[in-house]
């Protein structure tokens, strides 16, 4: 039997409230952690530059994440195969599947990541940024698989991938 988390009141997040992360060519907009909606999911916004990565192959062992795209196109690796999706394309990502993303070669990508049911994410994408900056190494975030429910494998195929695009 599926329990039913229940949030308490209406979450609506403001744009010009919302916090962002990272630096072009990828920017992350936090919009609903769990802690804000009671359970029943986390989202972010995220943006990339044309060609620019997003995650690495990892997958998710408690939560299915979806993928809205808002504008462009974004490659996306789902088990052992690519595919591309566009402007008003959905995509959902079940628990225990190896998949990764980033932008087409020829295109930005505008994306809605939502995980069902919700994982802690915030602090996730926070702790990217100080990577990004020098002020947490690798090995804090290979560290932090478990509490954020992201997990890191290897991938011949988006590993191919990637060296055809160079």
């Amino acid at each position: 039997m599926t329990q039913r988390i229940e949030t308490r009141e209406p979450v609506l997040v403001r744009a010009a409230e919302a916090e962002t992360v990272g630096a072009a060519p990828t920017l992350v907009t936090l919009l609903a952690d769990v802690s804000t909606t009671g359970g029943v999911m986390s989202s972010a916004r995220t943006r990339l530059g044309v060609g620019a990565n997003g995650a690495a192959p990892h997958y998710h062992t408690g939560s299915s994440e979806m993928f809205f795209m808002l504008g462009g196109k974004l490659e996306v690796l789902v088990g052992e195969e690519i595919v591309t999706v566009s402007e008003g394309d959905m995509l959902v990502v079940p628990p225990l599947t190896t998949h990764a993303f980033r932008a087409a070669v020829d295109s930005a990508a505008d994306v809605l990541i939502v995980f069902i049911p919700g994982v802690e994410r915030f602090d996730y994408f926070r702790l990217l940024e100080k990577v990004g900056h020098g002020e947490a190494t690798v090995q804090d975030l290979l560290d932090s698989q478990e509490k954020f429910d992201n997990h890191f494998v290897e991938s011949p195929v988006w590993t191919e991938s990637a060296k055809s695009r160079q």
